[in-house]
């Protein structure tokens, strides 16, 4: 079975959510309207809790995961997706924050503490070192990350198109 509760945390779906049967979901996750869960992405809410915003897109291979309250990380860390995320197929997500309408190339790694602000474009195989900050409208890539440039109106478009053709491809699963 794709969702699971953890110690009595059942994950919550909101409509139209579409989770692939060989995709995992387990405990305090949030899944907001028209969220989609590609095949064998694992999102894990058993130590802290995992927020997903409407019509973001989880891709294939995906492992979104937090961090516990611990000695050496008072009050964990939760992970947060904002609405019209795209995350591309092989990515991890570890107890960070990423705002709206952004971009995680494939096979990028952002790490605890991390913030990526709205309307970034992370390029595939990038790793966001812990605590690291990416400014809204930047173009960012590398291991580790730098700042490129600053996002094209056509980049900052193709944000959009992004996450409403994952919006559209996952209706036509139903």
């Amino acid at each position: 079975m794709p969702v699971r509760t953890f110690q009595s945390q059942a994950p919550r779906l909101g409509q139209r959510v579409y989770v692939d049967s060989t995709a995992l979901v387990i405990g305090r996750v949030a899944l907001c309207d028209d969220v989609s869960l590609w095949p064998y992405a694992v999102v894990r809410g058993d130590v802290n809790s995992i927020h997903v915003g409407a019509r973001s897109n989880i891709q294939d291979l995906c492992v979104l995961h937090v961090t516990h309250d611990g000695l050496y990380s008072p009050g964990g860390f939760a992970l947060t997706v904002g609405e019209d995320v795209t995350v591309g197929h092989r990515c991890i997500l570890h107890a960070c924050a990423i705002g709206n309408r952004c971009l995680i190339g494939m096979g990028s790694i952002v790490m605890d503490g991390a913030v990526i602000e709205e309307e970034v474009l992370l390029a595939a195989g990038s790793l966001v070192s812990p605590g690291k900050r990416l400014e809204s409208g930047h173009l960012y890539r590398g291991s580790p990350v730098e700042k490129i440039r600053p996002l094209t109106g056509q980049e900052r478009e193709m944000l959009r198109y992004s996450a409403a053709h994952y919006l559209s491809l996952k209706d036509r699963y139903f």
